[in-house]
């Protein structure tokens, strides 16, 4: 379930449709949790359906540690990636806000930690990263663990 304080705005016709705040969510804030309104899908489902339906399960849904393609229920599906981003997830089927997000401003994930099965080129923030990788978890676990581990004290100080 994507944070209360969110809406679904256009973002421009490279990326489609984003996840943006409406109210100030401080760094420490949990972003989005599975909960069970959540679709799962074994890692095989998508050869037992139509092209269309495997496009989109592709599309808007991300794979978990068991290969599983979760398949949000809300427009959590719509969170954007970033080699920069805001939101991070954790081992524990939540994400959290890593730095403070402004009203207005895209959530985003880095979609390196999603278990892609290949790998694609984002629009070019101007980072060292150009392509978001299957193996990337294994190359940037440590970076992202640094940064969960500043905001997780942060959890207890949030309303």
């Amino acid at each position: 379930m994507i944070h209360p304080d969110t809406q679904l705005k256009w973002i421009s016709e490279a990326v489609g449709y984003g996840v943006v705040a409406t109210k100030l969510i401080p760094k420490g804030t949990i972003t989005w949790v599975q909960d069970a309104l959540d679709s799962i899908f074994e890692p095989d489902a998508p050869l037992g359906m139509n092209e269309l339906e495997q496009e989109m399960l592709e599309k808007y849904s991300f794979r978990n540690s068991r290969g599983e393609h979760v398949l949000c229920w809300d427009f959590g599906k719509f969170v954007n990636h970033s080699f920069r981003s805001n939101c991070l997830s954790t081992a524990y089927n939540f994400e959290l806000a890593v730095r403070d997000i402004q009203p207005g401003e895209e959530l985003t994930d880095d979609y390196g930690y999603l278990n892609l099965i290949e790998s694609f080129q984002p629009i070019d923030e101007g980072t060292a990263r150009k392509l978001v990788m299957p193996d990337d978890i294994l190359q940037h676990y440590t970076e992202w663990d640094h940064a969960l581990r500043k905001v997780f004290p942060e959890i207890l100080k949030i309303d």
